[in-house]
């Protein structure tokens, strides 16, 4: 292999619709929303995207079996009979891309495969770190390709113009792509600190993203998942309160 390949299983049809990227990055917030949201609806897999861009790895299976590491499209089918109904494309996977190139390779790839579905509209979720430490009422920033998305967005509690450096990655490389194709692109951030898998930062995007796409999904696995991350930090934090307090130089990770 290689260049980045997309192998379709299945032919689909999709009525108008809306991608949305999960994966992985700061805090796996893109990987928890995408998954979440791709398993509640039941979505169907109908392409895999590999890469020589990827890791050289395979993943072991409980079947006993391997499979290449890859990113996965799945398509939910809107049953509502509205003409202005849209569809959803959900892309998940193992890893993004581990170079520059790849990065750019993968991402035009994945904007050029859901533009011949007729698609137009991107979201992408990640992480938007802040600080060092865990953060217990993350806040939801964005940013987009299209002003006109903004006060929808706004009216949802979405912060606009806050956030600033760089976007690493598909969450900001796809909006590139998008504008470049005439498409629109949003990028919707889940605040998060310390952690590697922030549960509470998704849930905050995923309040966003229901409302926004107006999705029916069930948010109470996310919601116990969020809590046990919070009494894991809680205890994290007065382990480390209670070391500090014997320490003379009063030293602590959490701050």
């Amino acid at each position: 292999m290689h260049n980045t390949k997309i192998y379709c299983n299945k032919s689909v049809k999709p009525r108008n619709p809306i991608l949305l990227v999960g994966l992985p990055g700061i805090g796996n917030v893109g990987s928890l929303v995408g998954e979440h949201v791709k398993n509640e609806l039941k979505a169907n897999k109908f392409a895999t995207l590999y890469s020589p861009h990827f890791p050289h790895q395979v993943l072991m299976l409980k079947s006993g079996g391997i499979r290449l590491v890859s990113n996965r499209f799945y398509h939910w089918k809107n049953p509502s009979k509205d003409k202005k109904a849209r569809d959803l494309i959900i892309l998940v996977g193992d890893f993004q891309a581990l170079s520059s190139e790849g990065q750019y390779e993968i991402n035009e790839k994945i904007v050029e495969f859901y533009k011949k579905m007729g698609g137009k509209m991107i979201y992408t979720v990640g992480g938007y770190n802040t600080s060092n430490q865990y953060i217990k009422e993350p806040r939801v920033f964005a940013v987009t390709t299209d002003k006109a998305t903004i006060p929808a967005l706004k009216s949802k509690g979405v912060i606009f113009g806050q956030a600033s450096g760089m976007i690493w990655g598909s969450a900001g490389l796809l909006l590139a792509f998008a504008k470049k194709h005439k498409l629109t692109g949003t990028c919707i951030m889940g605040e998060t600190g310390m952690l590697e898998v922030d549960a509470h930062a998704a849930k905050a995007v995923l309040d966003i993203l229901v409302k926004e796409l107006g999705l029916k999904i069930d948010l109470d696995n996310m919601e116990k998942i969020s809590q046990e991350t919070q009494k894991m930090m809680k205890a994290m934090e007065e382990a480390m309160q209670k070391e500090s307090q014997g320490n003379k130089e009063n030293f602590t990770y959490i701050r």
